[in-house]
């Protein structure tokens, strides 16, 4: 047990202080935090910031940095309102139309920083200045409003409930015992797969007590969210981003590059690696998020503002290295980053139930992120004596 822990000490040491920050929230906000209307909130709050971190881990695994997602997701958000507002596009069309030009702004900072060779901190930080001043071009100053109903629902819609039950959303419950099983299924076939090769493995009780964890954690979560509105369609959208990139990283070759590329630069390229295509992939796709994000943003707010996105950015590269990542490169997960962006979320959401401050906020969101880096450079000293 001791050997496993030191061995998952990251992935673990994230997901005890996730658990215990929301016990510590839940205690001193007399138990709001993990009410249904406060668990609904705290998902369509942290949606855009989820969006992000999961490109940004991306960006950092490969050893960079993308100072300009904030700027992105406000200069795509303000494109849709002139589309949609007030030239009255399709609301579909002009979500793809976004989410290409997202990998064109990805491309275009991807290419200086690849090919190029410009240090990445440099050119995102460019990329803020430049799009933010092109938001504030495009919107004029003025904030462009309402989007259409159908585009809204993107942040602020729910799953239908083709069960009529008193308001209970029977159709969440059964999403999340099929998702359980799904879990549980991919749990056992990994630890049969372990065993068969003779890896190291947890000790049975323990296997079937995580299977257990698992089915209970997911089950109660769809349980809370049925007595109010049931699943968001974000949540939907979240869920399907976090499986991809998941599987990407962890199943594909391009991910075992990303991770190479972050590990070892010039061992990856001595190996084959082709690695100024793989930095110039990894920034198209961190465009594509933040336009995602930008899009997810403007639907909640109902409006494209020349303020939005400000210090997304930085809420992203918190979560990402809150959630284990390392400041090197090379290490970091996609669900990590999403434990991180949750710690992140629980603890602004928590804050503000409290009544403090924004300046109280910012202050211990800074004091967590040093503690984090810190763990990870004291950790990896560790392991190198």
């Amino acid at each position: 047990m001791k050997a496993l822990f030191k061995l998952n000490m990251r992935q673990y040491s994230m997901i005890i202080a996730l658990i215990f920050i929301v016990v510590l929230f839940q205690f001193l906000t007399g138990g709001t935090l993990l009410k249904p209307l406060n668990i609904t909130n705290l998902i369509l709050q942290n949606s855009y910031i989820l969006v992000l971190a999961i490109g940004m881990v991306l960006v950092i695994i490969t050893g960079h940095i993308d100072l300009s997602v904030g700027s992105v997701a406000a200069f795509v958000g303000a494109i849709a309102a002139i589309l949609m507002v007030h030239l009255e596009w399709n609301p579909f069309l002009v979500i793809i139309i976004c989410l290409l030009l997202g990998a064109v702004i990805g491309a275009w900072q991807g290419f200086w920083i690849a090919y190029v060779g410009i240090p990445a901190f440099i050119v995102t930080l460019a990329g803020m200045l430049l799009f933010r001043g092109l938001t504030l071009v495009v919107l004029k100053g003025q904030s462009i409003a309402p989007f259409p109903m159908s585009f809204q629902k993107i942040s602020t819609g729910f799953l239908p409930n083709p069960i009529n039950d008193g308001g209970f959303h029977t159709l969440s419950m059964i999403i999340g015992l099929a998702l359980s099983l799904i879990f549980i299924g991919i749990e056992w076939r990994n630890h049969q797969a372990q065993v068969k090769y003779q890896f190291d493995v947890l000790p049975t009780k323990l296997f079937y007590g995580k299977l257990l964890a698992i089915f209970l954690i997911v089950n109660g979560f769809t349980y809370v969210l049925a007595m109010y509105r049931g699943i968001p369609n974000i949540l939907v959208i979240l869920l399907a981003l976090i499986a991809l990139y998941t599987f990407m990283m962890r199943k594909t070759i391009v991910g075992r590059h990303i991770y190479a590329v972050g590990g070892n630069l010039k061992a990856a390229e001595l190996s084959g690696v082709k690695t100024k295509r793989i930095t110039f992939g990894v920034f198209i796709n961190m465009g594509v998020l933040a336009a995602l994000s930008g899009l997810i943003f403007a639907a909640r707010l109902n409006a494209a503002t020349p303020k939005a996105g400000n210090l997304f950015e930085l809420d992203a590269i918190a979560a990402v290295f809150i959630g284990g990542a390392s400041a090197y490169g090379g290490v970091g997960t996609v669900i990590g980053a999403i434990v991180g962006g949750l710690v992140m979320g629980v603890m602004n959401n928590g804050m503000s139930i409290l009544g403090l401050g924004i300046d109280w906020q910012q202050a211990i969101k800074g004091l967590v992120l040093l503690i984090a880096v810190a763990f990870d450079i004291i950790s990896k000293k560790k392991a190198a004596s």
